[in-house]
């Protein structure tokens, strides 16, 4: 008995384990061999005494019960290694699947590193099936549904729909627009997002990377509350993290409060000194004080800190150009203006801005160019074509004139496109 439990433990069997073996070995053995069972073993092992052969009188004798003894121990011996073979190969294969499930949230995890979104997003809602209790895996699909929606290009676009100018635009890095996002599958899949990262938190607390992405998918429901509340606490966890300061930034200006705003901007540009667009929307939030010649000076050095970049932000040159506008200062908003065209060629906020400046200095031809443009870049834009409706009116194109103001009238009572986005 003694041995048998030794071999046991060697094996890795659990007491209660190699108790039970042990019963049923000993029960088998004694049947061949005639032993007598009391009721307390039954009891014990709870195994019913199914036969009991009488040896001993058949095989002839002491000598030959002593062989079919020496036989019923080998056998014994056999059937023990078998049942702990069986055993090793149960917790091997137990072992090897756990193993498969663990490589298939790392695989999830690999795929999500390389902006394979699709294919990630399937490995961990296969994982998720065996594993519904896995806030890891809550979470890593928290972050691919926010990523699979083209995350910066909406979080970037849900921020400019919400600020204070209604006729601006999409901006962009570079000369290239900006790829058009689905708004209308943006909300639906932050919900998704938010669902995953509560399931998540229910098992486990977030870190600071996950509260990072729960705050940019109110962003993206146009919650700037909930997502000013969350940026807030992953920044007391992480205070070192500039884009946070950015994007709480940016927040605050939604929510219109500006000096809040220029506080958050400021520190992100502690952190990064060179950030251009932290320094841009630090113009604009001190714009949004009255401060205008503190808004200036900081697009004029967001403007100085690309000067020789052969890829330019068209940004601040727009909102310089703006910022000039609103001080009637029409020929000097049309130099800017029209650099941030040699920047963006295809950004319709540079033209709008510039065909307004045109129109200003009765300089109608190059307006009515400068708007056919922005429209034929955003035509479902209401307010385009109520600023080019009397343009044409003041040439005498009385015909496109009223074409105008009635695509006007009927975009705006539609309310079928939202006031044009700005950064």
């Amino acid at each position: 008995m003694r041995v048998l439990l030794a071999l046991c433990k060697t094996f890795g069997s659990s007491q209660r384990e190699a108790k039970e073996r042990i019963c049923r070995l000993t029960l088998l053995a004694s049947t061949l061999t005639r032993r007598t069972w009391n009721g307390s073993f039954q009891r014990t092992c709870r195994i019913p005494i199914l036969f009991r052969i009488n040896r001993y009188a058949k095989l002839g004798g002491k000598g030959s019960l002593r062989r079919f003894r020496n036989l019923t121990l080998l056998f014994t011996a056999a059937l023990l290694s078998l049942l702990f073979s069986a055993t090793s190969l149960s917790r091997a294969a137990l072992a090897q699947s756990a193993a498969q499930q663990e490589d298939l949230l790392s695989d999830a995890k690999s795929l999500f590193q390389q902006n394979k979104f699709s294919e990630a997003d399937r490995a961990v809602r296969q994982y998720l099936k065996d594993h519904p209790d896995s806030a890891d895996g809550h979470f890593l699909l928290g972050h691919i549904l926010f990523r699979e929606i083209q995350a910066h290009a909406m979080l970037e676009a849900q921020f400019q729909s919400q600020a204070h100018s209604p006729m601006s635009s999409v901006r962009i890095m570079g000369s290239n627009p900006s790829p058009t996002p689905d708004v209308t599958a943006a909300p639906e899949m932050a919900k998704a997002s938010l669902a995953e990262f509560t399931a998540g938190a229910k098992l486990h607390d977030p870190s600071a990377a996950d509260l990072k992405v729960v705050a940019f998918d109110y962003v993206l429901l146009g919650d700037y509350l909930d997502a000013d509340k969350w940026l807030t606490r992953m920044l007391a966890w992480t205070p070192s993290d500039a884009e946070g300061w950015y994007y709480l930034g940016r927040t605050k200006y939604n929510e219109n409060r500006f000096a809040e705003a220029v506080a958050a901007f400021q520190r992100c540009l502690k952190l990064d000194p060179r950030n251009l667009k932290a320094e841009d929307n630090l113009g604009l939030s001190y714009a949004g004080l009255g401060r205008k010649e503190e808004a200036a000076a900081a697009y004029q050095q967001a403007i100085d800190w690309q000067s020789g970049a052969a890829l330019k932000n068209p940004g601040p040159y727009i909102d310089f150009g703006d910022l000039l506008l609103d001080e009637n200062r029409n020929e000097e908003a049309v130099s800017y203006l029209l650099q941030a065209i040699g920047v963006a060629p295809r950004e319709s906020r540079a033209h709008e801005l510039l065909g307004k400046a045109y129109s200003r200095l009765e300089q109608l031809p190059k307006a009515q160019s400068e708007l056919e443009e922005a429209i034929g870049l955003l035509p479902q834009n209401a307010s385009l074509h109520c600023m080019l409706a009397p343009v044409y009116r003041k040439q005498g194109l009385a015909d496109k004139a009223k074409i105008e103001f009635d695509r006007c009238a009927a975009l705006a009572g539609n309310h079928s496109v939202p006031p044009t986005p700005r950064p």
